[in-house]
């Protein structure tokens, strides 16, 4: 007998997302965890079945037609059309682990069944991996590290159900029910920003979150309201007159093939500890180690960088603590300047952590989460005209993810590093991923094929740039890099040196 057919309506945020698919640039995200030793296959295959999919979306077929897009019960669901074992061709070293995963992101998704895929491969040393393809519409960044996070545990011995209950097929809502939860969270937003629910949410940063207390704080201060409303006016017109970035190398018109590359990872406390003295946080410190390797790429391939500027567009999660367990989409996008023309490392760092603490005052997160729920109920020609126009702004997607910072293990069998890479959209030809896990942190890209066929030259240079920093800790004298009107004077220098824009 067949299961119960159920469809819920897909948000208008997640609905967005699933018509994003483009052959250039497919919308899912794509993941790879290398694990100490070969993995048993059928503990694996258990393992999921009794932990992945106790969440219903994945289950579920992503549908669209005249009356809206649906997630609908896969009534016929085979974990084996999802979970494979696949074989790396000889050699089997990384190398050819990154190509298989590379051919993996150029390849759509099935959309007769539900959008995920994992693939479980051995390695020439004796290793093997787990490459895993997630369709954007079922979840951001967030919310995916932690349903990977739920399938593993902190010991080996772990029980295969993790003490979980199995799911049962049958179990679903009606026939035709709406779940809205999404849809009025997208309402809440655009109508109600100061409420508990976006109070919870925001991270923005230290000047935003206290604006909106003084706002939950004092609910009668109309003025507050104007305030806000001019606020995002000011958002929606940077957006719209934002020029375009420096061209360089990395922007073009992306085709189907595809590359990834990631870095070794490097020590999470190191990082810390040089930010610390330096007056930056790990992001700042990441995000201008990244700035400098795209530098060092361009100039080793001849090309002028002297004013130079690549704008990435930064997810910000928007997901209250409560909510990580849900699934779907909650987080806006900020554009970010790296300075790729500044040459000094330190004055690059500065003039990083300026731009980011600018950012934090900003609601453009928030804008970009409600252009992206308006546009998923827009007509679909429509969410192209827009989101071409603000892709076309950038040359990059970066994202940087908290994983667990203790030891993992999967089916058994423990995970040594895990890295993922996030799709683009529109034009746009490069993703920039860091991921820490384990105390550890690492730098991930995907690229166009046509546009940068060799990132591995990219995230070589990743921890070249970090380590340029953590010798000018080592060598200068503290007393200097500790006096805030020391570091006072190197920002504004930093500033001074910014390049000027047309």
């Amino acid at each position: 007998m067949c299961a119960l057919k159920a469809r819920e309506r897909i948000s208008s945020v997640d609905t967005a997302w699933l018509r994003m698919d483009r052959p250039s640039n497919l919308m899912q995200i794509v993941g790879v965890m290398i694990f100490d030793g070969r993995m048993d296959y059928e503990r694996l295959k258990r393992t999921v079945a009794h932990r992945m999919l106790r969440y219903r979306r994945f289950r579920q077929i992503a549908a669209q037609n005249a009356d809206g897009a649906w997630w609908i019960d896969d009534a016929d669901f085979d974990i084996d059309v999802h979970l494979r074992h696949s074989l790396l061709p000889a050699p089997g070293d990384k190398n050819e682990l990154q190509k298989f995963v590379a051919e993996l992101a150029s390849e759509p998704l099935n959309p007769a069944h539900p959008r995920w895929e994992f693939h479980l491969v051995e390695t020439m040393d004796g290793d093997s991996a787990l490459v895993a393809r997630i369709h954007h519409a079922i979840a951001d960044g967030i919310a995916l590290i932690g349903v990977m996070d739920s399938l593993t545990d902190t010991h080996a011995d772990a029980p295969e159900d993790g003490g979980l209950l199995p799911w049962t097929a049958s179990v679903g809502k009606a026939e035709d029910e709406v779940d809205t939860h999404a849809n009025d969270l997208f309402w809440r937003w655009i109508y109600a920003p100061m409420t508990d629910a976006t109070q919870a949410s925001i991270r923005l940063g230290g000047k935003l979150w206290g604006k909106y207390l003084d706002l939950l704080t004092h609910p009668t201060r109309v003025f507050d309201y104007t305030r806000i409303a001019g606020a995002v006016a000011s958002e929606i017109a940077k957006l719209a007159l934002m020029p375009n970035d420096t061209k360089t190398r990395f922007k073009g018109i992306p085709g189907i093939g595809k590359r990834v590359a990631w870095s070794e990872p490097i020590s999470l406390p190191e990082v810390k500890a040089v930010g610390k003295v330096l007056g930056c946080s790990v992001n700042d410190m990441l995000l201008a180690s990244v700035a400098g390797a795209l530098r060092a790429y361009l100039e080793e391939k001849g090309e002028h960088v002297g004013d130079a500027e690549i704008r990435a567009l930064v997810p910000v999660n928007l997901r209250a603590p409560s909510d990580f367990e849900d699934l779907g989409n909650r987080f806006g996008l900020v554009a970010l300047e790296l300075p790729v023309g500044i040459d000094n490392p330190l004055t690059r760092l500065y003039v990083t952590r300026a731009r980011m603490e600018a950012l934090k005052d900003s609601y453009q997160a928030m804008l970009t989460f409600s252009i992206l729920g308006a546009v998923g109920m827009a007509p679909k020609f429509v969410q192209e005209q827009v989101l071409d126009l603000l892709a076309g702004k950038a040359t990059a997607v970066m994202t940087n993810v908290p994983g667990p910072q203790q030891t993992r293990y999967l089916a058994g069998t423990r995970l040594k590093q895990q890295m993922f890479w996030v799709p683009q959209s529109g034009n746009i030809g490069m993703g920039v991923s860091i991921l820490s896990y384990d105390n550890k942190v690492q730098f991930g890209l995907i690229t166009d094929k046509g546009l940068v066929d060799d990132p591995q030259r990219i995230v070589e240079r990743f921890t070249g740039e970090f380590e340029k920093l953590l010798w000018l800790v080592l060598m200068e004298p503290w007393e200097i890099l500790d006096d805030p009107e020391a570091v006072e004077a190197a920002l504004a220098d930093a500033r001074a040196q910014r390049p000027a824009r047309a």
